[in-house]
């Protein structure tokens, strides 16, 4: 059954979503706080609205996917916020990295409201998004999962429900931990392969073909040899991320040094300008570009 979706957040992640929704045939009604963002998805067939309020006005479903929690609070609490025009019956699914906190707030509104809420952050980066092969972590009830499995199997390849609302933030920050290791961890490779005076393509290709495989060897470890720092996924939105994966394990009485490292490399990056790169520009910190 074709449905009517809201989608706020038409960034690097949203466009390619919006673009899997409206190709299996959904109405779908956008915004972004920057307007020319979206005139890629507007011109395939998307309908702009001015508001959060208005692309969730008379949606059966609102997808959210937006910078920072903070975007997260104003877009469903504000003045012109999604909870001004949702209705009961209605499902909303935040797909932004944020806290969770922030989730089960969402899901506490929704349950005086009679709306469904799944926090639903997703891992898989540009290439993920743009292939539909995106991994999504959700947290919430299990009846509302079930009645979006169908839509997010649109633009994943996997897809679990964690637990209550909150644990697909949780699960993100877990996701986050492990991306943090595995991209200082070849940021550096690269550094040590060009200083012992290698060839570093030859470097990448045989150590991928081994036990130090991993998915930021094999997606970004090319682009940097090409000198691509587009973001797949943007510095100053990882720097956020691991804050809250920190955060998150001190509540729990964790001491996370590898992860707290990574946010402080990643933190001077953001220091020197960088914040608008992908993730991979970590190697600026040793190689001037």
């Amino acid at each position: 059954m074709k449905k009517r979706i809201g989608f706020i957040g038409t960034g690097v992640m949203g466009t390619s979503i919006v673009k899997h929704l409206l190709k299996a045939g959904h109405e779908v009604q956008v915004y972004n706080r920057t307007k020319n963002k979206a005139t890629e998805v507007i011109e395939l067939g998307a309908k702009w609205k001015s508001t959060p309020a208005e692309a969730a006005q008379n949606a059966d479903l609102v997808f959210t996917i937006v910078g920072y929690p903070s975007d997260v609070e104003e877009v469903y609490y504000g003045e012109n916020g999604i909870f001004q025009t949702a209705a009961s019956g209605q499902v909303l699914v935040d797909m932004t990295t944020s806290t969770p906190t922030l989730a089960k707030k969402l899901y506490e509104t929704g349950q005086e409201k009679g709306i469904g809420i799944l926090d639903a952050p997703v891992s898989g980066g540009d290439l993920g998004a743009k292939n539909g092969t995106l991994t999504i972590m959700v947290g919430g009830d299990q009846d509302v999962f079930e009645r979006l499995e169908p839509i997010f199997d649109l633009f994943s390849s996997k897809v679990n429900l964690q637990g209550p609302a909150g644990s697909g933030q949780h699960t993100k920050m877990a996701n986050q931990i492990m991306v943090a290791g595995t991209m200082t961890g070849m940021t550096e490779l690269l550094v040590y392969a060009k200083a012992a005076g290698l060839d570093i393509e030859k470097v990448v290709d045989t150590v991928g073909g081994g036990s130090a495989q991993n998915w930021s060897l094999t997606n970004y470890a090319p682009r940097i040899l090409k000198e691509d720092y587009s973001p797949g996924f943007f510095v100053k939105h990882f720097v956020k991320d691991l804050k809250i994966a920190l955060e998150e394990a001190q509540r729990m009485n964790l001491n996370l040094p590898s992860t707290a490292l990574a946010e402080k490399l990643y933190e001077e990056l953001e220091g020197k300008g960088k914040g608008n790169d992908g993730t991979q520009a970590l190697i600026k910190l040793w190689w001037e570009m």
